[in-house]
């Protein structure tokens, strides 16, 4: 195992993530990922993240080939909730937000009742400056949150509201891959996700989930929702209010109650925030890592950024709620 020393304004805590180096040198990515399955298999439940620093990863098809050598087939961005592109079958760019936006820590897909278990970034191409993408532990999160919140939480779960298209978010054409209102009634049925076709021809959804989640083999609980991010306070201000001049608050983009449809505090959603920053690990991206999490142990982030910058995306095994 390699050691990572802190660079500027950048820390590592003891093992997170574990940085991981090639057992041979030169050797092609699928190679590398077949004899050390086991190695970073077993470190990624320990530790949640693994860097894997000489890799020989230097292209999309190089990284496809690493990530499917863990023995899963890659997954399509279903039921996504921000803009990407497929590159190549089951590989991704990471979310095409504005440079100078950042995208806050969280879980990927945490805001519906399937997700990937893995997810591997590879960074192709380092920005100028920024553009890190920040990890933090779902465990420790989980531990340092006041415990009336997660019980309330955890009694009431979350229900996600979305409102697709109308050139304010991602259209329902693009979230469900289809042009079929059939197809997308099918999938919320299959998905127990509710669904209402607007007068004006768009789609409305709302989906009842967890706020925590126990880790099938750890058997840990983590931190497992998208609250923080869905709701309408992580606007900013300015950009609130002038979205609810245009919108009443039924038809924002995307917005989060409690399951019962009662409204979330404000200032409940500020300690949840806190408790992710207090829990977040940032380190500068070297050209050819990548970075392979647990996503239900291990939540990232985006920082902003300056200059060309490239992060592609993989996402793999299937885990559903009810499992």
């Amino acid at each position: 195992m390699m050691s990572l020393s802190a660079q500027g304004a950048y820390s590592l805590t003891s093992g997170f993530p574990a940085i991981l180096a090639p057992l041979a040198r030169g050797a092609e990515p699928l190679e590398q990922a077949l004899s050390s399955r086991q190695r970073i298999e077993t470190e990624l439940l320990r530790s949640g993240a693994v860097l894997l620093r000489g890799w020989n990863v230097a292209s999309v098809a190089a990284f496809k080939s690493f990530a499917a050598g863990f023995g899963h087939e890659l997954l399509d961005y279903e039921f996504g909730s921000t803009p990407r592109t497929e590159l190549s079958k089951g590989v991704y760019t990471s979310t095409e937000y504005p440079a100078h936006q950042s995208i806050p820590l969280h879980n990927e897909q945490s805001y519906s009742r399937t997700w990937p278990m893995k997810i591997w970034f590879h960074c192709h191409t380092v920005a100028t400056r920024g553009g890190e993408t920040p990890i933090a532990d779902s465990r420790a999160v989980y531990r340092s949150l006041e415990p009336a919140i997660v019980q309330r939480f955890e009694q009431k779960r979350l229900c996600y509201v979305r409102n697709y298209g109308n050139g304010l978010d991602l259209p329902w054409q693009r979230v469900f891959a289809t042009t079929e209102r059939a197809s997308v009634e099918k999938f919320c049925a299959q998905q127990g996700i509710s669904c209402e076709w607007k007068a004006d021809g768009e789609l409305r959804t709302a989906q009842v989930c967890q706020a925590s989640a126990q880790h099938p083999r750890t058997h840990e609980r983590v931190w497992f929702n998208q609250a923080h991010l869905f709701h309408v306070s992580n606007l900013e201000a300015e950009t609130r209010e002038a979205l609810l001049e245009v919108v009443d608050a039924a038809d924002l983009p995307r917005n989060v109650y409690y399951g019962d449809g009662s409204p979330i505090e404000t200032s409940v959603l500020d300690a949840i925030r806190g408790a992710w920053r207090e829990n977040q690990v940032s380190f500068p991206w070297t050209a050819g890592d990548v970075l392979m999490l647990d996503n239900m142990l291990t939540a990232h982030a985006r920082s902003p950024f300056e200059g060309p910058r490239r992060v592609v995306v993989a996402m793999a095994e299937p885990h559903s709620a009810s499992e």
